[in-house]
């Protein structure tokens, strides 16, 4: 039987038919992260060194067909909502990271991947950085780490806290896009929630992630690099037009819960993905100190933006 499941051609077997089955509506989003989790704990990833490049292009591809659900006039009144939320935590995760950084000494590129991370959008304001800092490989794949193990968390606790707490719809969505580091948790997050809640917490996000672009900049004067290139996230763009044809346009009414669907699906797998590619071995190179800092800085912005909308 060890032999069968160590077979290589059995465990891409394995991994195909878990990866169809998280397309399915049997599998929530939490469950198709932990169905990737276990796989990599107790088989291994067969397409590890191939799927990193994919789990963000499908999670693109997914956020734009979420555009297919929404209207403009919805969009509008949800970054507007979360928008002084949106500077306020920002601004005040970087900062924190920054004292954290100083007081745990942490390497400086280390401690900015982090704020950076979870101030803005994960895994994407990681890599948006990471060209202008220039950490080395080992410090990226401890920040992406470190992240990434976060959301898997936020991704169960969130939903449960919002029920204890009876938040309204538009209270959980708009506490998902602030709180949650990483695009694909916080739309699996809202996804569980509800409806009205997965609309609010995507528009939020996205205009959030915007902000990688001005934090960019600063970035550059921080460390004072002239010749870095910025990493602008040009698919929030296609999610706008995405938004504009399901408004202007009826006819797309007839298509707007079909790929709506498609893309909810497309997410759980890209959850899938992601969950595939956390293993012991990678959580066992976190260290101390580098994780209470991320700790930190996410019951900061939870609790302090959790705070701010109920009240």
């Amino acid at each position: 039987m060890k032999d069968f499941i160590q077979n290589e051609a059995t465990r891409k077997v394995i991994f195909i038919g878990l990866a169809a089955l998280s397309l399915t509506p049997l599998v929530s989003s939490p469950i198709a992260l932990v169905l990737g989790f276990a796989l990599a704990v107790f088989l291994g990833n067969p397409f590890e060194k191939h799927l990193h490049q994919y789990i963000h292009l499908l999670l693109q591809i997914s956020i734009v067909g979420l555009g297919f659900g929404l209207k403009l006039d919805e969009a509008l009144h949800a970054g507007k909502t979360g928008l002084m939320l949106t500077v306020v935590s920002i601004a005040t995760v970087m900062l924190l990271g920054y004292v954290l950084g100083k007081v745990f000494k942490l390497e400086r590129p280390l401690s900015y991947l982090l704020s950076a991370g979870t101030a803005i959008c994960g895994g994407s304001a990681i890599a948006a950085v990471s060209p202008i800092i220039k950490p080395s490989t080992r410090q990226i794949s401890l920040a992406l780490a470190i992240v990434f193990t976060l959301n898997s968390i936020a991704l169960f606790v969130y939903p449960a806290i919002g029920h204890l707490l009876n938040l309204s719809q538009e209270q959980f969505g708009l506490w998902c896009a602030v709180g949650i580091h990483d695009t694909s948790s916080v739309v699996g997050a809202a996804s569980k929630y509800g409806d009205e809640a997965l609309k609010i917490a995507t528009t939020v996000k996205l205009a959030r992630a915007l902000w990688i672009i001005p934090i960019s900049l600063i970035t550059m004067f921080v460390f004072k690099s002239k010749d870095s290139k910025i990493k602008i996230p040009w698919f929030i763009g296609y999610f706008i037009l995405a938004i504009l044809l399901n408004t202007y346009f009826p006819f797309m009414d007839s298509f707007s819960t079909i790929i709506t669907s498609v893309a909810k699906s497309g997410l759980n797998l890209t959850l899938f993905f992601i969950g595939s590619t956390l293993s012991l071995q990678t959580l066992k190179t976190i260290g101390f100190k580098p994780l209470l800092t991320a700790v930190l800085l996410w019951v900061t912005i939870s609790i302090g933006s959790l705070l701010y909308i109920i009240h």
